[in-house]
Parts: structure tokens; sequence; C-alpha cells
């Protein structure tokens, strides 16, 4: 049995699976402070008698081994949770190996290791929601370097119509700041999630979201891409990134996944709300491997 925690800036899920990505329990609680939801969480695994726990967070993260401040939530907004050992909570708790890294690069491993990009040498996930960011599998490992890729704010081209002036705090106008969830809502006067179908807002969305892309494509070339998040489950936003994707690229990258082929390289999770969770099992079971 692994444990799984998908740490999220509004709410935290556990679960319990085996090695082959099967999710047998789940739970979730409020991200409050870190004592109250903590709390909850060594709870739910006190009695699991799990054999390695995976987490995948929100970040900025460290999750370079040997670092003095591996294991923590770093430089992070959500309010309590500034420089939080959140490794190091587990771990007095339960003598098992743990894993650690963010949550989309958990989620890009679950989509790489049983999910839309299995069977491939190397996929991008990203989430569009309360924040964005993003996760890279390359060669079968995921993207690691000075610390952990930060995707979610890279600078785009603004849209020509848009006067927003973004809302991320410490770069303003950055991709998070202009597309992720309260920006859109910010921005419109609405949430996301009641704006129609054929809502300007869409089309404004789309153009943020391809620019970001080609840039992935260009820089990473991944063989697949992989959109989650609450606000891509506005599915009339996929043709609208395949087409705005294609126009930016200009047939400067020639290869069938980019050309008839976008609408596969360019998909929502095949796990669906589960592609976090099954992430933080796919840690766990990397750092049960290590140990072994």
């Amino acid at each position: 049995m692994l444990g799984a925690i998908e740490a999220g800036g509004t709410k935290f899920v556990c679960g319990i699976g085996t090695e082959d990505g099967n999710i047998i329990d789940r739970i979730s609680f409020p991200t409050l402070t870190p004592e109250e939801t903590m709390g909850q969480v060594l709870n739910y695994f006190k009695d699991k008698g799990v054999e390695a726990i995976g987490i995948g967070s929100f970040g900025p993260i460290d999750p370079v081994l040997g670092s003095p401040t591996y294991g923590y939530i770093t430089t992070t907004p959500k309010p309590h949770w500034g420089q939080y050992n959140l490794v190091g909570t587990v771990a007095e708790h339960f003598n098992v190996p743990i894993g650690f890294d963010t949550d989309v690069n958990g989620a890009a491993l679950g989509e790489y290791t049983w999910g839309a990009a299995r069977g491939l040498d190397s996929c991008l996930y990203i989430t569009v929601g309360t924040g964005i960011g993003a996760g890279a599998v390359v060669g079968g490992k995921l993207i690691h370097g000075l610390s952990h890729p930060e995707m979610g704010h890279i600078l785009v081209r603004r849209h020509p119509e848009d006067k927003y002036e973004g809302f991320c705090p410490y770069h303003g106008d950055c991709l998070e700041g202009l597309a992720a969830g309260p920006a859109i809502g910010s921005r419109w006067g609405q949430p996301a999630g009641e704006l129609p179908a054929d809502h300007p807002a869409w089309e404004m969305e789309a153009h943020y979201l391809a620019h970001a892309l080609m840039n992935y494509v260009l820089i990473l070339s991944p063989q697949k891409i992989v959109m989650g998040g609450g606000v891509m489950k506005q599915s009339q936003l996929f043709p609208l990134i395949h087409k705005k994707l294609q126009e930016l690229l200009n047939g400067y990258v020639q290869h069938p996944a980019l050309n008839e082929g976008i609408g596969n390289y360019v998909v929502p999770p095949q796990l669906g709300d589960n592609a976090g969770l099954a992430g933080a099992i796919g840690l766990a079971k990397l750092a049960l491997d290590r140990e072994q």
C-alpha cells in the first residue's frame, strides 16, 4: 500500500493506492492553517500501514534532495504556509520513504505512467485553475534543476484588447496573472464557470494559453501536452487552443502531431481528477524504489 497526498492551495486530497496506480481510498480536507489541515492528514494515514508516501504540493517548493530546505513549501503567497516543512512534518509521524515534488510534476508523472502519455518518452502537464503551473517528464524523468519548473509564470504577449493589469503578486501580468481563474473572474466581473461558452473571455483565454504552449513546444518538444484544472473543464477551450497554437507556430515545427494530429496532441487528462493523486502514488513508488 502506498500513501498519496495532493496538497493544493484550496484542498488537500489524500489517498491509498497500489503501485500500479489503482486508487483504493481517497478523502479531502480544506486547506486551512498547517496545524488544522496537517492534523487531519496525519490522522488519516495513522492506521493505513503504508510502505511509502508521495506528496505533490502547491508551490513554490524545495524538491532538491540535500538542500537545507528540502521538503519545504517556500515563498507561497498562501497565508500561513510560507517556509513550511511539509516533508519534515510527515516524517515525524511515519518512518517510511517519502517522495516530494510539485503537484503538477506529480500529475505529469501520473499521466506519463498511467494516463494520456502512457508509452511515450515525454509529456507536459499544465493545470489552469486558481493558479497556473506545469510539470514535465523528459526522457522518462521529471525535470528538476536549481529547483523545479515554474512554467505558470512565463511572460506572454498581451491580447490586443486586454486592459487587465494582472493579479500575480510577484509579476503582475505573467501567464498566471493574466489567465488563471481569478484573472478571468476579475477581468469579466463574474467567475469563469458562470461565463457562457460563447463569451469573448474564452477566445482571450485561448490566446494566452496557446502562447504559453508555443513556448513549451519550442523549448521542451514534449510528445504530449495534457491540460487540466478547473478552467480547462470548459471543453470549448480545446479547439480554440488547437487553432491558435497552429497559427502561432505557423508551420515552423513540421510534425503530424502539430498539424492534423493536434486534437490528439493537446488533450485533457486521461486520469481526470485523479491525475494529481495518481501522480502522488507514483512519487511514493519512486521514493520506495530509491530506498531499495
